[in-house]
């Protein structure tokens, strides 16, 4: 039987939650420790109805894995490059939720699946945690200490479409593409992709595979098209990603991460190093942009638009989405079939979307790529303020606006001292900014609660690494296991990280969670807090061998 009356409760059930409670309960196995999961499965974006059979994964097979439990390898078939199918990411995390136990129950046997979560609020030192099960009834959990695994990739973030209500056909989020049957519908015959990220890639290329005429919007007002690396490019998908955990890697991106060295000094602060140092990115932007032969296929591709899909900024700056194509045939295919336009909505027709560049563009359904909204929307807005997550601009107490102002202002300076590289981007589109950045220590703890972390809320290529090195750093913050800076500290920490995020990666960076190049030294730093070290190499092994999951399996018995 589930306690409502807890030790610890964790909301949510993907990567990040499950390697929570798991590391959590490792510490406390006689703890009363629940799960409270909106679907009804395990597994977030990776779940059994969200994971579509031509999805693949974004890292290597060895790779995307828990340090503790190898992965079985796929069939060959179901393995292109080294990714695989991402049936078997849920495959795997269903496994592992029922291969050990503690005080006699597993991590299934303390989900509660099914549960949206309405309320979550703090009241004489305890948490109360409020949702609605299928069946309308409601459920209510209190525990001491709380750990938010609500992820990034949970609430569709769905586009505003003028006059949708005159459309009479589905319109339905990337989230949903799995379980609807809008592929395999015969009077389904046109259909349009909305955004510019890896999502709406994948769902441009699926429906030409299943014989739909495919049209791909991507908004002007928007960062454009994403950075997508082919086994076409130099750089495989493999070695990209080698490349992504490597500690020298991390040397090369201008990082508040990365320790002050001779070496790092050389590369930002002298016009030799910086020249090597963009050498470098240039070259691995060149090894990108020229594999789909944007403007050199022909006059079908130019008919099409095909050269709309061009990054707008270089690789260095990230101002775009990326992602890894597992389609050997994917550029051939979008070139030769789906039409591309890069240009606003006007409005929606009956059966037609209106451009503001004039062209009309009929269609039978709008599958939309469009990203994602952070689960937080159970917090009340007094409650995401004091926690340091984001909400709507307009909501924000006017005095902590002028503090976090002043106090990024400051580490503005600071980063551009440091890093005098990311001074002068290039000419980018600002996507607006509507919300607060996340203003958490090490984009885990609120700086004025230490009864309740947040884990899986940073973006990073690999969130089964990330998941674990946040889940220890968070279950000894929760047992004041860690001693923290003053307050007036890290609030200039997390000012510095903002305020970097935003010189570093633009448009991408304003949410103040974004480390696209900083997952090994983010890492690095936690387990330095925590007093952690058998993750480490010996001398150039440190530095230029891959992260692997043996690491972190040293570190857990070091802990």
């Amino acid at each position: 039987m589930i306690p409502q009356v807890c030790d610890v409760v964790v909301v949510g059930a993907g990567i990040s939650g499950i390697a929570a409670a798991k590391f959590y309960l490792d510490v406390h196995p006689h703890c009363k420790l629940v799960i409270l999961e909106k679907d009804d499965s395990v597994g977030g974006v990776w779940n059994g109805a969200r994971v579509y059979n031509t999805l693949y994964t974004q890292s290597p097979f060895g790779t995307w894995e828990f340090s503790d439990m190898p992965m079985t390898r796929p069939p060959e078939e179901d393995i292109y490059q080294e990714s695989f199918k991402a049936k078997y990411t849920f495959q795997y995390l269903e496994e592992y939720i029922d291969r050990r136990s503690w005080a006699g129950q597993s991590l299934r046997e303390r989900i509660v699946f099914g549960l949206d979560i309405r309320t979550v609020f703090k009241e004489q030192g305890e948490w109360t945690i409020s949702g609605i099960n299928g069946g309308g009834d409601t459920s209510t959990f209190k525990s001491p200490k709380l750990i938010i695994a609500s992820g990034l990739t949970s609430i569709p973030k769905m586009p505003n479409l003028p006059r949708q209500e005159n459309f009479h056909y589905p319109v339905i989020h990337q989230k949903d593409f799995a379980k609807s049957n809008i592929i395999s519908r015969d009077d389904v015959k046109k259909i349009t992709i909305l955004g510019g990220a890896k999502s709406a890639a994948d769902l441009a290329y699926d429906c030409v595979k299943a014989g739909k005429t495919v049209t791909w919007i991507i908004r002007a007002t928007g960062t454009g098209p994403g950075f997508f690396v082919t086994t076409e490019s130099s750089i495989s998908p493999k070695t990209t990603y080698q490349l992504g955990t490597t500690r020298i890697l991390s040397t090369l991106s201008p990082s508040i991460f990365n320790p002050s060295s001779w070496w790092s000094r050389f590369l930002q602060h002298t016009r030799f190093g910086r020249k090597q140092l963009m050498s470098f990115w240039d070259s691995l932007h060149k090894s990108v942009v020229e594999a789909p032969k944007f403007d050199s296929r022909g006059p079908e591709a130019k008919e099409n638009g095909f050269a709309e899909l061009k990054p707008h900024t270089p690789i260095f700056w990230q101002n775009q989405a990326a992602g890894l194509i597992n389609r050997p045939d994917f550029w051939d295919t979008i070139a030769q079939n789906v039409k591309v336009h890069h240009a606003d909505i006007e409005e929606l027709t009956e059966n037609a979307i209106i451009l503001k560049n004039g062209s009309t563009v009929p269609t039978d359904a709008i599958l939309c790529g469009t990203g994602w909204i952070p689960s937080l929307d159970f917090f009340d807005q007094v409650t995401l303020a004091e926690l340091g997550i984001p909400q709507p601009l307009e909501n924000y107490p006017p005095e902590q606006a002028e503090m976090w102002d002043a106090l990024e202002k400051e580490a503005d300076r600071t980063v551009l001292e440091r890093f005098p590289i990311l001074a002068n981007p290039p000419t980018y589109h600002h996507t607006p900014v509507k919300h607060t950045p996340y203003r958490l220590y090490n984009g885990i703890a609120p700086l004025q609660d230490n009864s309740i972390a947040f884990v899986g809320h940073v973006l990073v290529p690999n969130y089964f690494r990330i998941a674990e090195c946040q889940a220890i750093w968070a279950t000894a913050y929760l047992d004041n296991k860690i001693t923290l800076p003053p307050l007036e500290r890290r609030r200039k920490e997390v000012a510095l990280f903002v305020a970097w995020c935003r010189r570093r990666y633009l448009s991408n960076g304003e949410r103040g969670h974004w480390m696209a190049s900083e997952q090994t030294r983010y890492t690095d730093r936690l387990f330095q807090q925590i007093g952690l070290s058998s993750h480490r190499r010996f001398w150039l092994w440190d530095a230029f061998f891959p992260s692997s999951r043996k690491d972190l399996f040293r570190v857990r018995d070091e802990y």
